[in-house]
């Protein structure tokens, strides 16, 4: 079953990756989900980039190409590009344009959770290192795509409209120029086409998918 389960995954241990990058993987999780809980409450984890730490985590601990591949698609545009996007500009103006970062310049919010917004620009460039050694897998367009068919709706039916968690109520505020379900529709259509389908092709143009045809020489096993 588990061989099955490693084939599933893409598990490759032919690429080790280094115990003190694992090690301290944990170590950043054993503080941030005791932190988050005690903040914000479990709902918070339903978030896509939260989504996206834990999966990149469980990937380096297993050296999972698939999952490797899904958080990629999952983090690189909202994270890597829109979470530094709106924290850099509200930096630099004070004007958040996508209103994704209020929160870093809140003094009501405890330092410790605004450090710990660190993963933001670190998880997708910790994506694009692993995916580039262990390939990428092309399953992941489906998988991540059928993963927010099924989170989003989650997230509309146990989060208030107050937390607008996954923005499931409207842009960075919930809105109310069109109906709740049909906003929800294009939230589930639009992300894989908007943020997904963009990092698959680029994937596929670089040939990144090959990698995992041949193994990398890498990190000795510690």
């Amino acid at each position: 079953m588990w061989q099955a389960a490693s084939l599933w995954l893409g598990i490759d241990r032919g690429v080790a990756f280094p115990w003190w990058m694992k090690a301290a993987a944990i170590l950043f999780l054993c503080v941030f989900i005791p932190a988050h809980l005690r903040y914000s409450g479990p709902v918070n984890f339903l978030w896509l980039s939260d989504i996206g730490l834990f999966g990149a985590v469980l990937a380096l601990l297993l050296g999972s190409r698939l999952l490797a591949s899904m958080m990629l698609l999952a983090t690189l545009v909202p994270d890597g590009v829109g979470w530094n996007l709106d924290f850099i500009v509200a930096c630099l103006t004070g004007w958040h344009p996508l209103h994704a970062t209020p929160y870093m310049f809140d003094a009501g919010v405890p330092l410790l959770i605004r450090g710990l917004s660190i993963f933001h620009p670190l998880v997708p460039a910790l994506l694009v290192w692993m995916v580039y050694r262990l390939g990428y897998d092309t399953r992941a367009l489906v998988a991540q795509s059928l993963l927010t068919c099924v989170l989003f709706p989650m997230t509309c039916l146990i989060t208030p409209p107050g937390r607008n968690i996954n923005w499931v109520y409207g842009p960075g505020q919930p809105q109310s120029l069109v109906p709740g379900w049909l906003y929800l529709l294009a939230l589930i259509l639009g992300v894989p086409i908007l943020f997904y389908l963009p990092v698959h092709w680029l994937l596929l143009k670089l040939k990144w998918d090959a990698r995992g045809d041949s193994k990398q020489v890498g990190f000795q096993r510690g």
